[in-house]
């Protein structure tokens, strides 16, 4: 049997090591993130804030991100990942370096937004750089897999940290401790390689606006499924607390429900770098999102914890499995010239589901009950599941 090709070998071994770079610096980034979402509204709480003004705070995370990903994602384009990911890291431990030093609110909402800015466009670096580390659709799903686990050691990371050092030692320990992940970010960033240089961009008579993307068919479908996938998540977060208050739940019982949710998106997206030759994003999408439909749909009928954690499950694996397979088809239907300005659009559309949303969800449960909310989006991710289907298995744009 012959020895594997040592000029092969290296560049695996170099491919494998760029990729964990990649996830570690997100990590930082994202859990610094996290970590301040759960600590800002609990110093709120302790110093007895409003609830509005709770509100606003936690809007404000995501309010720099929805103005500023499209021009985080030209960035990208233009400069490359290390310069977008150092000023993330920047931004992110310059505002948890201000919440260290006064409690003040005004403090803590412009914290809660740069750190929010910094972790969205450290995400739209990551991602362009993982896509165009790939070669081919089923190393690209692998990859996008191994990127997702991100988001999910930081939710785990973060909280955690911040945690303990609420308990242990005070809010601005935890305030100190959460800007050590960014920090941590920066030396990351190190073990980066520089980008290989690739073929100019094709000159255009006039300046493209992001929304031009919106042309291509492929990713308007594409775009409205990364939207569903959005307000799904923020619908369940919504609706299911209230629901598992109506049954008669106890607050552990509904966060073993989100826990399973938890367990099983992660476990797909383990097992996915091992099945991608055999996937292919749009059947993904679609099995995922007509899964996901029929779980909201069922969700409203149930009565028991464990009934209602085998359907967060089941969503888990839904949501698990479609991120990567939306990933992988955003650089697919891309011109490459464009992808971190295609992810910062899709960031945009995140955000501003994450900003106005929840208003939708609340006004529907307000006049119609919690049940609605489960039915529409179960509606909704019906038609996106036909979107899917609609989409072709390669790219359709030129050049």
């Amino acid at each position: 049997m012959p020895s594997p090709d040592p000029a092969a070998r290296s560049e695996r071994s170099r491919f494998g090591w760029t990729l964990l770079t990649l996830v570690a610096a997100q990590v930082g980034l994202h859990g610094c993130l996290n970590g301040m979402r759960m600590t800002v509204p609990l110093l709120a709480v302790n110093e007895a804030r409003g609830a509005a003004v709770i509100g606003l705070l936690m809007a404000l995370f995501a309010a720099l991100p929805f103005l500023l990903a499209i021009p985080a994602g030209r960035l990208v384009d233009r400069h490359g990942y290390h310069l977008a990911t150092r000023i993330g890291a920047l931004l992110a431990l310059v505002g948890a370096g201000l919440a260290a030093l006064t409690s003040q609110v005004w403090a803590l909402g412009v914290a809660a937004a740069l750190v929010g800015a910094g972790s969205a466009m450290g995400m739209i670096a990551l991602q362009r750089t993982a896509g165009r580390l790939a070669r081919g659709e089923a190393e690209r799903l692998r990859v996008f897999s191994w990127v997702a686990l991100a988001p999910s050691i930081a939710t785990f990371l973060g909280p955690l940290l911040a945690g303990t050092l609420i308990d242990h030692v005070s809010y601005r320990a935890a305030f100190v401790g959460l800007a050590l992940l960014p920090l941590a970010t920066l030396i990351a960033t190190t073990q980066v390689p520089p980008e290989e240089p690739r073929a100019p961009a094709k000159r255009v008579a006039a300046p493209q606006k992001a929304w031009d993307l919106l042309e291509n068919r492929d990713l308007r479908r594409l775009f409205f499924i990364n939207w569903l996938i959005a307000a799904c998540w923020d619908a369940h977060a919504f609706a299911l607390p209230i629901l598992g208050h109506e049954r008669g739940l106890s607050a552990s019982a509904i966060a073993m429900v989100l826990a399973s949710y938890a367990v099983t998106s992660a476990s797909v997206r383990l097992a996915i770098p091992f099945l991608a030759e055999h996937l292919q994003p749009r059947w993904v999408m679609t099995g995922a999102l007509a899964l996901t439909a029929s779980v909201f749909l069922l969700y409203p009928w149930l009565d028991s914890a464990w009934a209602m954690a085998a359907c967060a499950a089941t969503m888990g694996l839904g949501l698990g499995a479609i991120q990567p397979a939306v990933m992988s088809s955003l650089h697919t239907f891309t011109p490459p010239e464009r992808q971190g300005e295609a992810l910062g659009l899709r960031s945009t559309v995140i955000h501003f589901s994450t900003l106005v949303m929840p208003l939708g969800f609340g006004t529907v449960g307000a006049v119609l009950g919690v049940a609605p909310v489960f039915w529409i989006t179960g509606a909704a991710l019906s038609a996106g599941a036909w979107a899917a289907f609609g989409l072709p298995a390669r790219a359709r744009h030129v050049g």
